[in-house]
C-alpha cells in the first residue's frame, strides 16, 4: 500500500507553528501567564497574525496591497520585540543598581549598532527619500529588517545575561522569565545563523549544470526549513515551560517537618497514688 503525501515541507511547518503558537496563546491565557508577561503574549498574538494573513491573503489581494499588509505586520512585530526585550530584562533585573545597569545598556547597544552597520546592505538615501507609494513600503521594509535585526541580537545578548546571572536577581533557574529569555534567544541564533551560513554557501558556490543549480536550491529550502523547525522546537519549549508552575521562592532551603512526638503509654500519663 503506497500512502500519498500531498504536503511539502513548508506546509507541514507552516500548521505545525500555526497551531503551536495557538496552544502557547491558550497557556498563557489559561495560566494567567499573560498579566505577568502582557508583551510577549501581545508579540505571539501579533506573529501568527502575520503568519496567517501572509497564508490566507496570499493571490486574494493585489500584490501592493498584500505587500504593504505584510511589511507593516513585521514592523509591528519588530516593535513588539523591543518591548519584549524591556519587559523580561525589567523582571529579570529588577534589583541592578541604575549605574551599573546604565553601563550594561551602553555596552549592548555600542555591540550592537557596529554588527548592525555591518550587517547587510543599506540603500542608497535617493531610493529612500523618493516621493512614491513604492518608496514609502521601502522604508517601512527597511525599518522592519532592521529592527528584527536588533531584536535578533538583544534576544541573544539578553540570553546570555539571563543564563550566567539571572540567579544573583530575579530570574534563577526555572524560571518563567529565564525560560522565555532561553527561548527568544535559542530561536533568534537560528533566524542569523540560517541567512548566514546561506550567504556564505552561495558565495562559494559554482554550480555548472541545471541539476547542480537544482540541488543548490534545494539545500537552501533545508537551511529555511531548519530555522522554521527550530522556531516549532522553542515555541513547544514555551508551552511546558509556562503550563508548568515555577518553583516557589526557598522551597528546596525549608526545614522538613518534624517527627510527631511517639505516643506516651497510658499508665505514664497518669500520676502514681500515694500509698
Amino acid at each position: 500500500m503506497h500512502f500519498d503525501w500531498h504536503f511539502t515541507a513548508i506546509q507541514v511547518l507552516w500548521t505545525l507553528t500555526f497551531a503551536a503558537q495557538l496552544v502557547l496563546l491558550v497557556v498563557l491565557l489559561g495560566r494567567d501567564r499573560a498579566r505577568r508577561f502582557p508583551w510577549f503574549t501581545a508579540s505571539i498574538v501579533a506573529i501568527a497574525l502575520r503568519l496567517l494573513c501572509g497564508r490566507e491573503l496570499f493571490q486574494r489581494l493585489p500584490q501592493f496591497t498584500f505587500t504593504a499588509v505584510l511589511i507593516v505586520l513585521a514592523d509591528v512585530v519588530a516593535i513588539l520585540g523591543l518591548l519584549v526585550i524591556a519587559e523580561l530584562a525589567r523582571k529579570a533585573f529588577a534589583g541592578v543598581s541604575r549605574p551599573l545597569l546604565l553601563v550594561n545598556l551602553a555596552g549592548f547597544l555600542l555591540v550592537t549598532a557596529g554588527i548592525m552597520w555591518m550587517w547587510g546592505p543599506w540603500p542608497a538615501w535617493k531610493t529612500l527619500t523618493a516621493e512614491s507609494q513604492l518608496a514609502t513600503l521601502r522604508v517601512l521594509q527597511l525599518i522592519a529588517q532592521k529592527t528584527a535585526l536588533l531584536v535578533d541580537l538583544f534576544n541573544i545578548e539578553l540570553g546570555l545575561m539571563v543564563v550566567l546571572f539571572g540567579r544573583s536577581y530575579k530570574a534563577p533557574w526555572k524560571s518563567h522569565t529565564q525560560r522565555i529569555a532561553i527561548g527568544l534567544s535559542t530561536a533568534s541564533v537560528g533566524s542569523l545563523a540560517v541567512p548566514a551560513i546561506w550567504q556564505l554557501i552561495a558565495r562559494n558556490a559554482a554550480p555548472h549544470s541545471q541539476a547542480e543549480l537544482t540541488k543548490l536550491y534545494d539545500l537552501r529550502d533545508r537551511l529555511f526549513n531548519s530555522s522554521g523547525a527550530l522556531y516549532v522546537v522553542v515555541l513547544v519549549w514555551w508551552i511546558v515551560s509556562l503550563w508548568i508552575d515555577e518553583p516557589g521562592p526557598g522551597a528546596a532551603a525549608l526545614p522538613a517537618s518534624p517527627a510527631p512526638p511517639p505516643d506516651v503509654p497510658a499508665e505514664a500519663e497518669a500520676p502514681a497514688e500515694p500509698s
